[in-house]
């Protein structure tokens, strides 16, 4: 979860869906300003985390559009919770 929300995409992705609402991909890219498959991209690994969820609906014109909206989460960040994601990083500190 804390490696999902390590992206600042991915944390304005949260916030546009918190304050606005479900939206889906193209109306939540143009809001965005980012390219539909970036987002695609940045949504599944928030789904994949817990903290996103997706439906798929049909529009009145028969179009899919895939909505996605903020899954309610809570994360208690203490030392333990550090330490136990501490344990997932890499030992590549090059940047």
């Amino acid at each position: 979860m804390l490696s999902a929300l390590a992206n600042p995409h991915r944390l304005r992705i949260i916030a546009t869906l918190e304050s606005g609402g479900r939206n889906y991909v193209s109306q939540l890219a143009r809001e965005l300003g980012i390219s539909r498959p970036l987002l695609h991209l940045h949504l599944q690994k928030l789904e994949d985390a817990g903290l996103v969820t997706s439906q798929l609906e049909l529009s009145p014109d028969g179009k899919a559009l895939k909505f996605f909206e903020a899954a309610p989460f809570d994360i208690e960040l203490t030392p333990a919770a550090i330490a136990q994601a501490a344990q997932s990083l890499t030992n590549n500190t090059e940047t």
